[in-house]
């Protein structure tokens, strides 16, 4: 499904149940008004929480106005234990520039909207990505990949709508606040996350300083020392104190982000292969990764960190295109848990405005020698005792 003719194609009665994917956005907005004004009765927006932190009510208001039903799914738990913590496992950075996030969240929202859609007997999944984002590619290929028997799609792949005309109708029936977003917004426990609008050129661009929540540097160059544990591959500590990954990632984005860190800007690729500019700020994955490379190359071997780093970027490339639930990432995935399993012990860091410097690197089952003089004697002494 491509374009809002193709929505209710022939004969389709506009009153069987239609399940489209909400934000709360201009674009989100604006398909539930033209799902109305088509006669559509029996809409179901869908907003899945990812840990943003942000209320809901905005979108209920929304949902009310325009005589819709909204359902808020908490997809926290299941975001960080199946995306989230096989991604740092993967050191998924996207061409050594920024950390993945839509590419993480967007296969769960469609899996989710999926299984809302078979409990309500949907046949039609509906989201508002265009062709100049990559989301389009990611919920597509999810869907397809998990096998919905239904239709799904975008309508504004064929039939993209001009700001100013979603504006207008929206104030015609009561929501001119739409009009007030000046860029494009995602945000999730992983990474807040900003394009379009005044963001649209890379040869000229100024993030203002109030788009970003969790890094803005605080009043004094405080510095201080910071410790990651990790079992397994999985971040489980911070200074000594357990804490769930989810609670881990909250804690550290505003703590870490505090210091200037974590922000990224860069060009990522479309399906057609011309770029865009994206802005992200991710304290957490920031730290987090760095911490990961620094413990798994105290334990692992360097020729099986080479193949690993190898298959990351395939790993990322199969997310990034939205191959998700595909075989390949699937089984790269097979080698990079494997190859965690030994990633246990502590990463200790001292942070600054702008700057943090690793002072400590403890692993359970280390590689790396502690006192090279008497591994040298020990060494000798060995290979003597060998030659006799």
């Amino acid at each position: 499904m491509r374009s809002f003719s193709g929505i209710f194609p022939g004969a389709a009665d506009p009153a069987l149940p239609v399940v489209t994917l909400f934000s709360g956005g201009l674009d989100s907005t604006y398909l539930l008004n033209r799902l109305v004004a088509m006669g559509a009765t029996d809409v179901h927006a869908v907003t899945v929480e990812l840990g943003e932190g942000e209320s809901h009510e905005a979108k209920q208001e929304i949902a009310d106005r325009l005589g819709v039903r909204l359902h808020v799914i908490d997809g926290r738990r299941e975001f960080v234990e199946d995306f989230i913590r096989p991604a740092i496992a993967a050191q998924a950075v996207y061409l050594d520039t920024h950390p993945i996030s839509s590419s993480l969240s967007r296969p769960l929202i469609a899996k989710l909207a999926l299984r809302l859609a078979e409990e309500l007997g949907a046949h039609t999944i509906l989201h508002t990505a265009n062709r100049s984002q990559n989301t389009l590619r990611r919920l597509n290929g999810a869907f397809e990949l998990l096998g919905f028997p239904g239709r799904y799609g975008s309508p504004y792949d064929l039939d993209p709508v001009d700001r100013e005309q979603k504006i207008r109708e929206l104030k015609e029936v009561g929501l001119a606040h739409m009009g007030e977003r000046v860029v494009s917004g995602d945000s999730n426990l992983w990474c807040r996350e900003f394009e379009s609008g005044f963001l649209d050129d890379p040869e000229d661009f100024e993030v203002p300083e109030d788009l970003y929540q969790w890094s803005r540097v605080g009043a004094t160059d405080a510095r201080e020392r910071l410790e990651i544990g990790f079992a397994g591959g999985v971040p489980v500590s911070v200074d000594g104190t357990p804490l769930p990954l989810d609670a881990l990632i909250a804690a550290l984005n505003p703590r870490v982000g505090s210091h200037g860190l974590g922000r990224y800007a860069g060009l990522e690729h479309l399906d057609s292969g011309v770029k865009v500019l994206e802005i992200r700020e991710m304290p957490a994955a920031w730290l987090l990764l760095r911490s990961y490379r620094h413990l798994e190359s105290a334990v692992l071997r360097s020729e099986t960190i080479r193949e690993k780093m190898h298959l990351e970027q395939l790993w990322v490339r199969e997310a990034l295109e939205g191959r998700w639930y595909g075989e390949l990432r699937r089984s790269a995935q097979s080698f990079i848990d494997t190859c965690a399993a030994d990633v246990t012990g502590t990463v200790r860091w001292r942070l600054g405005a702008g700057h943090a410097g690793m002072d400590a690197v403890v692993a359970k089952r280390p590689l790396y020698l502690r006192n090279r003089e008497d591994w040298e004697k020990a060494s000798v002494s060995c290979e003597r005792s060998a030659v006799r």
